[in-house]
């Protein structure tokens, strides 16, 4: 006899079972299932097992009505049909993410059932699947979201980050589960029963929109503008959700879930999209994410999903690391700052690079982190040691941000900027061979499955043949900016050479506005091209655009230098998504003219450098979403460029900074002067080892030196330090002739630096106020001085030459004597100021000879200044001069 709620429908005879939306209706199920089927395959029952009970789960949590389940058995073929009574609620489709703890009940029936599908009546709705033996791959997905019916509200949700808005959906699925499964053991979940079944029913409504929003969107964008259709009515149940997750968040916290409680960007991120929903389905005006005020351990310009290519081609010292504390990702930095290779450091625990003493406390922060959802140190840039792989201890600044993977992770980006200069150390060898060039962030896309609709409507195009001319259109514009931005060091000039091949290939006109460096909240617009020339007017407005208005807030450029975007403009004039024309771009939209426009903005390592516009003019040819990809590529690589320049420029700052910071203060003397200049290279960002250096000698004599040690690195800076230092230590102390102070350098050299070499010229000048003057010299290596009468007669010094420093201290140091005229200049130099590539040292020797009499009778900060910008404009290397003019006393 069967059980009282078993029934066989005729003339079928298919086995039924009516369930009450209970958890325990789970089991009765699957042991229904399993009954039915006792003859059939056993696999074949094991798998009709498991897609019943997630059928009759998604029916009891998101149906909550009388449940029915029939099973047929027919000829090897297995049929199982799941019914409720809530036609009006859809099914509730996800993406397939690996790391989801929610929504697998659909994507399971998807894999393991060769034919399923959702038939949907007046009164009821049915799921249902099939399986039998050997049969081929699983068809596409037949699910689709169910956009609401009845009465609509539109809300508009501005620079969404799809990868954020999975993470926050799955983390607050998981919060809903948690509460269900604490209120079917009989304890008190927190909230209300009937608050938490509208809390699902309405968090099922609001993935369905989202869902169906989201398929109609540009799959490769960073992120959405989205226009969804909520019910009207909905702002009330969203509340009420909105309330629900606060409580559940609040337990979990307490250890009172079997849930880890949101991370602060995606807690911040729920608050946001929930408030967007029920403000605007109430009227409120829309607020895009990236204009809303950062959080703790948040960035609002990084809006982008995570890739492991971004930490590759970063230039700082960078690892990401998982919600297990495990190292996914690093770059060659870190390990030449902390002696690994990058390979070897993919799957160890983070605790290899933690000091011992401070792993304890690292596994703290970050259990209290993950326990809580509380940060304490995200966004901060804190002071600690790093562990080498010997064993040492590299003082770093780390930095530690999360970012969302488009595969559900949550991931810790950790920046491992170095404090000091660390010493080399031998380093495990990469495994590969000759060069490799350094990985470039790629392309992130957004999963297959919910790319399936635009892939499907592409294929007649690729069918016809008509990609193909595109694709090399495409790839010869990508090949045009590369050389472009890789044709001069200089940043504007490289701005304006990629605009111009824009302006001519992709748009007609276009602008690049930069934030600047130092004040964040200033933007400087650096250039603006046309496809022709003559159609900018002169004194087109460069340089600081005026502060955000209140007219320009929320505008597509203010949100793009937030980091949303690319953002399409597909009419200037229009208020589409957010999308209106800034003010600041109304007085070139005036002059220019403009129909359809594209606002990207420029990033780098996780921070937003300013943005490109790019304008069609004419309508006939509009910009759409399909050019949103190319943008999307060509900014990435316009970015990376800016990062680049300004990495450079820093560098060769920093390097010119070090190098001043080691030159001396000239003396003042009554009757000499004294005039020196320092030019860095123009060519390259390097310390360099060129020196000059000037003292008084107890006897009253004056020395002068110039020198220049082998090498443009730091080693060469400690090095030309050293030797000044000594040089200045034996010449106070000995008070030798220049040739035995030289020697006596030598032998200090070779001992401490045994491995460097150097030029250099010592110098006296002696004799009284009032002359005559005798300048006594030796040079070890170095270029002869220069003499210059007052009436521009020049000659250079060559007697006193001896073998460099670091050669062999044991020759003998020649020296050399020579009168000096009185208002006579006296030139000491190193070889930037007269090498240059393809001439000789003699013509260089040469024009300077000329230049120096040309120059006799000017002051003596004017003769330098006139030799270095004559002579060193296009120096590839330092340039050190010190210049003496003996002038005797009245």
């Amino acid at each position: 006899m069967r059980s009282p709620r078993t029934r066989s429908s005729s003339p079928a005879e298919v086995p039924s079972r009516r369930l009450p939306p209970a958890p325990e209706s789970v089991a009765v199920a699957r042991g229904f299932v399993r009954a039915a089927l006792a003859n059939a395959e056993p696999d074949a029952v094991r798998t009709a097992e498991l897609l019943t009970g997630e059928l009759v789960t998604n029916a009891v949590l998101h149906a909550r009505t009388e449940i029915e389940v029939q099973v047929s058995a027919t000829d090897g073929r297995i049929g199982v049909r799941v019914t409720d009574q809530r036609p009006e609620r859809g099914l509730v489709p996800h993406e397939r993410h690996p790391y989801a703890t929610t929504g697998r009940g659909l994507a399971l029936v998807e894999e393991l059932a060769p034919s399923h599908g959702v038939v949907v009546g007046e009164d009821r709705k049915t799921v249902w699947f099939d399986l039998w033996s050997e049969a081929s791959a699983p068809p596409a997905s037949v699910w689709e979201a169910v956009p609401p019916t009845g009465r609509t509200g539109t809300v508009t949700l501005i620079d969404l980050p799809y990868a954020l808005y999975w993470g926050a959906q799955q983390q607050w699925e998981g919060l809903l589960r948690e509460l269900h499964l604490v209120a079917a053991t009989g304890a008190s979940p927190g909230v209300r029963p009937a608050d938490l079944a509208t809390a699902q029913d309405i968090c099922d409504v609001i993935s369905s929109c989202m869902t169906a929003a989201v398929e109609q969107e540009t799959p490769d964008s960073v992120t959405y503008s989205l226009i969804v259709a909520f019910p009207a009515d909905a702002a009330p149940a969203v509340a009420t959700l909105s309330q629900v997750l606060d409580a559940a968040e609040a337990a979990a916290q307490e250890e009172a879930l079997l849930t880890l409680p949101s991370l602060p960007q995606l807690r911040a991120f729920r608050h946001w999209l929930l408030d967007q929903i029920a403000g605007q389905l109430t009227g409120a005006d829309p607020m895009a994410w990236s204009l809303v005020p950062g959080a703790a351990g948040i960035s609002s310009a990084e809006l982008a999903p995570w890739d492991a290519g971004d930490v590759e081609a970063s230039t700082v010292p960078t690892v990401a690391i998982d919600d297990g504390n495990r190292i996914i990702a690093a770059n060659s930095q870190v390990a030449d700052l902390l002696g690994w290779s990058s390979g070897e450091l993919v799957g160890q625990s983070l605790d290899v690079l933690i000091p011992e003493h401070l792993r304890q406390r690292h596994m703290a922060a970050y259990t209290s982190l993950m326990l809580t959802g509380r940060p304490r140190i995200l966004g901060r840039p804190v002071p600690v040691p790093a562990q080498h792989r010997d064993g040492r201890l590299i003082p770093i600044r780390l930095l530690v941000q999360t970012q969302q993977a488009v595969d559900g992770r949550t991931v810790f980006v950790a920046h491992l900027s170095p404090r000091t200069i660390a010493p080399p150390a031998p380093r495990v060898p990469e495994t590969h061979h000759g060069a490799e060039a350094r990985p470039q962030p790629r392309p992130v896309h957004r999963p297959a499955a919910s790319r399936a609709k635009k892939e499907h409507e592409a294929e007649p195009a690729a069918a016809a043949g008509g990609p193909g001319g595109a694709a090399m259109q495409r790839l010869s514009l990508l090949a045009a900016t590369g050389s472009a931005l890789t044709s001069t060091l200089d940043l504007g000039e490289r701005l304006r050479r990629v605009c111009r091949v824009l302006a001519q290939r992709l748009a007609d006109w276009c602008v690049v506005d930069l934030i600047d460096e130092h004040e964040p909240g200033r933007v400087e617009r650096v250039c603006v091209v046309h496809r022709d020339p003559q159609a900018l007017e002169p004194g087109v407005a460069l340089g600081p655009l005026p502060p955000v208005s209140e007219a320009a807030r929320g505008s597509a450029l203010e949100r793009a230098l937030r980091g949303a975007g690319p953002l399409l403009l597909p009419s200037v004039f229009e208020s589409r998504r957010g999308g209106r024309v800034d003010v600041r771009h109304q007085d070139l939209v005036a002059q220019l003219g403009a129909d359809s426009a594209i606002i990207a903005p420029l990033r780098a390592r996780r921070q937003v450098l300013g943005a490109l516009t790019l304008v069609r003019v004419h309508g006939e040819h509009p910009f759409t979403e399909e050019d949103i990809l190319l943008v999307a590529e060509l900014v990435r690589s316009v970015g990376l460029a800016v990062d680049n320049a300004r990495l450079h420029r820093h560098t060769q700052n920093t390097a010119e900074r070090l190098q001043r910071s080691l030159l001396p203060q000239l003396p003042h003397l009554d009757h000499l002067e004294l005039a020196a200049r320092y030019a860095p290279s123009s060519s390259t960002a390097q310390i360099g080892g060129d020196w000059f250096d000037a003292f008084e000698l107890p006897t009253g004599d004056t020395a002068l030196v110039i020198g220049d040690v082998a090498g443009h690195d730091l080693q060469a800076a400690v090095a030309m330090s050293a030797l000044r230092n000594m040089l200045r230590g034996v010449a106070v102390d000995r008070q030798e002739p220049p040739g035995e102070v030289l020697r006596r350098l030598d032998v200090a050299s070779q001992t401490l630096y045994p491995h460097s070499t150097a030029t250099c010229i010592y110098a006296m000048l002696k004799g009284p106020p009032e002359g005559p003057w005798a300048l006594h010299h030796s040079s070890a290596g170095h270029l002869p001085p220069l003499l210059t009468t007052r009436d521009g007669d020049a000659r250079y010094l060559e007697d006193g030459l001896g073998l460099l420093i670091g050669m062999d201290p044991d020759l003998p140091r020649p020296a050399a004597c020579d009168p000096l005229p009185p208002h006579a200049t006296l030139l000491l130099f190193t070889d930037g100021l007269i090498e240059r590539a393809g001439e000789s040292l003699d013509e260089g020797m040469a024009r300077l000879r000329e230049q120096t009499a040309a120059l006799a009778r000017e002051p003596l900060d004017v003769f330098c200044d006139e030799l270095i910008i004559k002579l060193g404009a296009d120096s590839a290397d330092d340039i050190a001069v010190l210049a003496a003019r003996p002038v005797p006393l009245a």
